[in-house]
C-alpha cells in the first residue's frame, strides 16, 4: 500500500532581489523594495513530501534517517544564510520562494523518494514544486469579511431553514473568508519567478477584495442577486474573476480555497483536469 509522509523543517535566511545587469532604478521599479540592499528574512517553513511502500515495521522511510537527509543536504547550510551566495543555484536565478522550493527538490531528489516541496517564506506566501522541470505553483493567502443570507428566492422562509438551517435567516449573517489563491507557471529562469508578485497580489486585490469586503453579498455583489452565495459559488464566483488577470500576468490560475470559518472551507480548480489527481487518492501520513 501507497502511503505519503510529511516531513517538516525551518531555516532562517535572507535574500535579495537584484539582477547585476540591471540599474538601480530598474532593479527597484521591477522588485519594488525587495530590491533594497542589503537584503531581508524570514523564517522559512518547509514541508518535504514523500511516498513509498509500508515496511514490515509499518514506516514509509525511518524518519529518523529523514531528518538527517533534510539537515546535511538543506538546513545546515541555508540556515543564516544570505541565499544569494549560499548556493552556486541562487548565482543564475534569484532565490524567490517558487526557485528555492525546486532547488531543494533537485538536492534531496537523489536521497528520498519525493513527491512535493512545499516552502513557507510568511504564512501569506508560499510555493510547491513537484519535479516538472521549472513549472511551480505560488500561492497568496489574503482576506475580506462579509456578510450573507442562504436562501432561494421562490422558496418559503419555512422551506429555505429546511435546507440551509440558520443561514437562511432573513437578517444574514457574517464571516471572516480567508482566501488562498494558487497560480502556476514557468519559472523565469533569471528572475526565479512564476510572475511578479506586486502584480498578482494587485490582481486579487482589485478583483476580489476591494470589491468583496465589508459587503452584503446577496444585495451588493450582483453575480449573487441570483447565486445563492455558498462558499462553493463564491470560490467559483471568485475563480472566474481571477481567469483573466491572472492571465495578463503570465501564469495560470491553478487552484481558490475559501475559507469560510476553521470548520468550513472549499477548492475549486481552474479546470476539472487540475483535480483529476485527486480522483484516486493516495493514504496520507503526516508526521510531526
Amino acid at each position: 500500500m501507497k502511503c505519503i509522509i510529511n516531513r517538516r523543517a525551518e531555516f532562517s535566511a535572507s535574500h535579495r532581489y537584484w539582477l547585476p545587469e540591471l540599474s538601480e532604478a530598474e532593479n527597484t521599479e521591477k522588485f519594488g523594495l525587495c530590491a533594497c540592499a542589503p537584503g531581508h528574512g524570514h523564517n522559512y517553513v518547509l514541508y518535504v513530501s514523500m511516498v513509498g511502500d509500508l515496511d514490515q515495521y509499518g514506516m514509509v522511510l525511518n524518519l529518523s534517517d529523514v531528518k538527517q537527509v533534510i539537515a546535511r543536504e538543506v538546513t545546515r547550510q541555508l540556515d543564516f544564510s544570505y541565499l544569494n551566495h549560499a548556493w552556486e543555484e541562487f548565482q543564475q536565478t534569484l532565490p524567490t520562494t517558487e526557485n528555492i522550493t525546486r532547488v531543494i527538490w533537485q538536492r534531496l531528489a537523489d536521497h528520498l523518494p519525493l513527491v512535493r516541496i512545499q516552502l513557507f517564506e510568511h504564512p501569506e506566501l508560499w510555493a510547491e514544486y513537484e519535479g516538472n522541470g521549472m513549472e511551480a505553483y505560488l500561492t497568496v493567502s489574503t482576506h475580506f469579511s462579509a456578510a450573507h443570507r442562504l436562501a432561494l428566492p421562490h422558496l418559503t422562509l419555512e422551506q429555505n431553514s429546511e435546507i440551509y438551517g440558520k443561514c437562511a435567516r432573513v437578517n444574514g449573517h457574517g464571516h471572516n473568508y480567508h482566501l488562498e489563491v494558487t497560480i502556476k507557471g514557468k519559472i523565469d529562469p533569471r528572475t526565479g519567478m512564476i510572475a511578479d508578485l506586486g502584480a498578482f497580489q494587485k490582481a486579487i486585490e482589485d478583483s476580489v477584495i476591494e470589491p468583496f469586503d465589508h459587503t452584503f453579498l446577496n444585495k451588493d455583489i450582483s453575480y449573487f442577486e441570483q447565486v445563492v452565495p455558498t462558499a462553493e459559488n463564491i470560490a467559483i464566483h471568485i475563480r472566474d474573476l481571477l481567469q483573466p488577470p491572472i492571465q495578463e500576468i503570465g501564469a495560470k490560475l491553478h487552484k481558490v480555497k475559501l475559507i469560510e470559518s476553521p470548520n468550513n472551507s472549499c477548492e475549486v480548480y481552474a479546470t476539472e483536469e487540475e483535480v483529476l489527481p485527486w480522483s484516486q487518492p493516495v493514504q496520507e501520513a503526516v508526521t510531526a
